[in-house]
C-alpha cells in the first residue's frame, strides 16, 4: 500500500486585497467563483506554489527556479532538467514536489514539438474564502504629472482561507522531501498580493492532517465558518460513517478545542499548528522507514 498525506489549511482572519495585478476600469479586483450558489474570493493554487517555492529558497534548500529579488525575476540553475536523465543525477525540491514543464515548439514544418515536464507530487488546491465577499471597495487618490488626480478603487474582503494539498511520498526523488514540504506550509508567509502591497498571513491558524493508505483525500474544504464560528461538520460526518479513520487524524491549532473532537477517540490532538506538523513528521518518518 502507498502512503499517502493530506492536509487542510485554515488561515487566520485578515484583509485580503488583489493578488493577480488584474483591474476592471480603475478597480483592482479579487478572484472570484461561486462556491454553494454564493460568491467566494479565492487564491490561485500557483500563487501558494510560488510562496512554497521562495519559502525553501530563502531557509537555505538549493531550489532550481530561483526568484532574483533585484532583477525582479525567475534564474534557473538547470533549465534542461538534465537531472532527471541520470538515476544518480542532482535534483532539486522544488522540482520533485511542485513538477515542471517546457513546452518547445516545432522548428521546422511538420516537424513535432517537443515538451519536458513532471508531474508535481505535492498537489495543492485553490484557495477559498470562508466567507461570501460582500463587494467591499476602498477608494484612493494619488497625483500624477502636471498636478493631475487619478483616482481609483479596490475590492477587499476581510474573511479567512482554506486550501488543501496531498502528497505521495514514494514518487519523490528523495522521500524525506515530504518533511520539508510539511515545513514549508507550517510557516507559509504572505502569499500573492498586489505589487507588495498588501500582506495576508498564509501560515496555518489551525490544520487537518491525515496519513493514509487511502488514495482520496477526503478533507479538503472541511472548513464551515458561520456567525464567527468555525466548525468541521463534514469531517466529523465522514469520521462516523467510517469513510474516514479517526487515528489516521491529527489536527492542530484551536479548532481542536470544538466540542465534537472531545468524544471522538483516536484523534491526535494538538493545540498548536507546529506542534501538529512535528507529529505528522515522526510519523511519517516511521512509515519511510519500515
Amino acid at each position: 500500500m502507498s502512503l499517502h498525506v493530506f492536509g487542510s489549511v485554515l488561515t487566520a482572519p485578515g484583509v485580503a486585497a488583489n493578488n493577480r495585478g488584474e483591474t476592471e476600469g480603475n478597480i483592482t479586483t479579487l478572484q472570484k467563483l461561486l462556491w454553494k450558489g454564493q460568491v467566494h474570493t479565492t487564491v490561485s493554487a500557483e500563487a501558494i506554489r510560488w510562496a512554497l517555492r521562495y519559502y525553501w529558497q530563502t531557509n537555505g534548500e538549493k531550489v532550481n527556479r530561483r526568484w532574483n529579488d533585484e532583477k525582479d525575476c525567475h534564474e534557473w540553475l538547470d533549465s534542461a532538467w538534465e537531472g532527471w536523465s541520470k538515476s544518480d543525477g542532482e535534483t532539486f525540491i522544488d522540482d520533485d514536489l511542485l513538477g515542471y514543464m517546457k513546452a518547445e515548439g516545432a522548428k521546422t514544418e511538420g516537424e513535432k514539438g517537443k515538451t519536458d515536464k513532471r508531474r508535481g507530487v505535492m498537489e495543492i488546491a485553490r484557495a477559498l474564502s470562508t466567507l461570501p465577499f460582500a463587494g467591499d471597495i476602498t477608494f484612493n487618490a494619488k497625483s500624477g504629472e502636471k498636478d493631475r488626480t487619478s483616482l481609483y478603487g479596490t475590492e477587499v474582503h476581510a474573511t479567512r482561507y482554506q486550501y488543501g494539498f496531498a502528497i505521495t511520498p514514494e514518487r519523490l526523488r528523495e522521500q524525506d522531501r515530504v518533511l520539508k514540504a510539511l515545513e514549508a506550509i507550517a510557516n507559509l508567509g504572505e502569499v500573492a498580493g498586489n505589487h507588495s502591497r498588501f500582506l495576508f498571513d498564509f501560515s496555518p491558524e489551525s490544520i487537518v492532517l491525515r496519513i493514509s493508505d487511502d488514495p482520496a483525500p477526503r478533507i479538503l474544504y472541511c472548513f464551515e465558518e458561520t456567525e464567527n464560528v468555525i466548525e468541521l461538520p463534514e469531517l466529523v460526518r465522514r469520521i462516523d460513517a467510517k469513510d474516514i479513520a479517526s487515528d489516521e487524524l491529527i489536527i492542530g491549532g484551536p479548532v481542536t478545542q470544538l466540542p465534537c473532537f472531545k468524544d471522538l477517540k483516536g484523534i491526535v490532538c494538538k493545540p498548536g499548528v507546529k506542534q501538529a506538523m512535528e507529529k505528522a513528521k515522526a510519523r511519517i518518518e516511521k512509515r519511510l522507514k519500515s
